[in-house]
């Protein structure tokens, strides 16, 4: 399995906004695109920004370029992002999931 990051950063006043956002498109595109196996959306305040960790998980490579394209290292972007956005990264990170680690306690 691989993990597929990504980092952004709104005003504080636009994190809600943004998080709704985020959650109808890029969580709603993973999810919906086959070889996804989930979306987890990481958020903390940091001064006068709201900070955003966008991690999925996919089956393979394959997977993700349904998702991403065909330069899957390139982050994929909504039309209003650049409406909320001050701080974006346009370059993903992917990771070997190691299976054992993981795994969350419930």
């Amino acid at each position: 399995m691989i993990a597929r990051m990504w980092r952004g950063a709104t005003a504080v006043e636009d994190g809600d906004r943004y998080a709704a956002y985020l959650d109808r498109t890029g969580v709603a595109s993973c999810r919906a695109t086959p070889g996804n196996r989930g979306v987890v959306v990481l958020r903390r305040t940091a001064g006068d920004r709201e900070e955003f960790t966008f991690v999925s998980f996919w089956d393979d490579l394959a997977a993700i370029r349904r998702f991403a394209g065909p330069e899957p290292e390139v982050a994929r972007f909504f039309p209003e992002d650049a409406a909320y956005l001050v701080e974006r990264e346009t370059r993903v990170t992917h990771w070997e999931v190691e299976p054992e680690a993981g795994r969350l306690a419930a």
